[in-house]
């Protein structure tokens, strides 16, 4: 693909009119799908990876984590900047699918290794192996989001592709939810060890055939008029000049990804030691798989009530569903624990189907009020977000444990017990609260039509 200035300006009828293919959305969407499958093994099951199959303590692991997010406070931005500069026939964000999908697989199945080392030597080696993983996922997951902006100009079908991107996403994340500890038993035959690195072995060339695709079936289809030159460092940092709604939408991506990972590490451990039934623990991810049902009606109510309403709802709905599990911890009733998860599911789906959304439409606002695109620095928020709540979240999550006294296959005193419900009830209930508030100053919705107005004689279109 080769693309220059002299093309078609987007006009009212182009910015209302389809401009991608189901084939292309289904491709883009299915990035996410690789995304995920290395993705929610890290978040679900490598604290427990580290601290019950490799021997780590949860301390250990904690600070471990936090170590690595700080590096990701600066890598995500970097990244970001360099999606901006990229010049290719190929596009700014696509052919980072090409050049990173095996280095980022390679380094998921190295993570997931233990080798025969000291205590303090495994110990090195996860910091190694982490932090490199942590860089790779910046640089191939954040051009996901990058892209989105330059798919369509229509506020509308945006949002339907990132129905389809959140929709796939989930696929690779109820695929890792549901089939990861089968797969590790049968492979492993008891040895934990050999299964996860097997596991990760399946699970990474999977998502390395699946970014090739992303990047041989999506297009760019949106320039502005100066899309094929490297943009400066300091003209794309002026786009955040402003940009309240990208400094909200950051928070919202660090909010949220701090209560799903503290939410979804925990998992494993409320149903082991809390409920005394880890059999359990696959049907309680799985149960997140309702999330499709919002999901799939976020297009209908963000045109009835816009994107921060619609995200306000499906915030509320999750608080309901975290109450409903905490009545279920305290009378131990596990039908009231998965009626409060499928709660907590349903308002998830409205969320995490407008987050990526609402970053690319902080890319257009940057461009309305300092006439600068820069999609790549701006769209970084969100993997910071991802990446620094992940790991701020899962260090969190890692102290609490140890400082409850948590013991790896032990039985737990009541003070772990309580650190566990803790994490997995209580600390996703707080963030969501804490999200709400943020929305209240979003004021983005009631912009957008003047926004998209006034930029239509800017932009151009393959």
């Amino acid at each position: 693909m080769n693309v220059t200035p002299a093309t078609v300006n987007v006009t009212p009828a182009t910015m209302n009119a389809k401009q991608t293919t189901w084939k292309e959305r289904i491709s883009y969407g299915l990035a996410d799908t690789a995304s995920n499958l290395v993705f929610q093994v890290i978040t679900t099951y490598l604290l427990f990876f580290y601290t019950d199959v490799a021997g780590l303590s949860a301390a250990a692991v904690g600070t471990l984590f936090l170590i690595a997010r700080v590096i990701d406070a600066f890598d995500s931005p970097i990244i970001g900047i360099m999606i901006d500069k990229t010049s290719t026939r190929w596009g700014k964000a696509r052919p980072w699918f090409l050049w990173l999908a095996v280095p980022f697989s390679a380094m998921a199945i190295l993570t997931f290794y233990v080798p025969d080392l000291s205590a303090s030597g495994k110990l090195a080696y996860a910091y190694v192996t982490y932090i490199i993983l942590g860089i790779i996922y910046a640089g191939i997951n954040l051009p996901i989001t990058a892209m989105l902006p330059s798919m369509s100009s229509n506020s509308q079908e945006r949002t339907v592709i990132g129905v389809v991107r959140m929709v796939l996403a989930l696929v690779g994340s109820m695929f890792v939810a549901v089939f990861t500890l089968p797969i590790v038993d049968a492979i492993g035959g008891g040895d934990q060890q050999k299964g996860f690195f097997w596991t990760m072995v399946i699970f990474s060339i999977a998502a390395a055939l699946l970014f090739v695709n992303a990047f041989w079936n999506t297009r760019e289809h949106i320039r502005s008029s100066s899309s094929d030159k490297a943009l400066p460092v300091k003209v794309a940092i002026s786009a955040i000049k402003g940009n309240w709604p990208w400094v909200i939408v950051l928070f919202l991506n660090f909010i949220f990804w701090v209560a799903s990972i503290m939410k979804t590490q925990t998992t494993v451990y409320f149903f082991t030691y809390n409920m005394g039934n880890k059999d359990l623990i696959p049907a309680a991810q799985g149960a997140s798989i309702l999330m499709f049902v919002t999901l799939l009606m976020v297009p209908f109510f963000t045109k009835k009530i816009g994107k921060r309403n619609t995200m306000i709802l499906g915030l509320a709905i999750s608080i309901v569903g975290q109450l409903v599990q905490f009545a279920g911890s305290s009378s131990a009733s596990v039908p009231v624990i998965f009626a409060g998860i499928v709660i907590a599911a349903l308002g998830m789906g409205f969320c995490a189907g407008l987050l990526f959304t609402m970053i690319a439409d902080t890319v257009d606002y940057g461009e309305w009020k300092n006439n600068v695109r820069a999609q790549g620095l701006l769209t970084s928020a969100s993997s910071f977000g991802v990446k620094f709540g992940m790991g701020l979240g899962g260090a969190v999550c890692a102290w609490i444990l140890s400082f409850g006294g948590y013991q790896a296959n032990k039985e737990q005193t009541s003070s772990a017990l309580f650190a566990i419900e803790l994490n997995f009830i209580w600390i996703p209930l707080i963030c969501f609260a804490l999200a709400i508030v943020a929305l209240l100053f979003y004021k983005l919705d009631k912009e957008e039509a003047q926004m998209l107005a006034e930029l239509e004689s800017r932009r151009v279109t393959e």
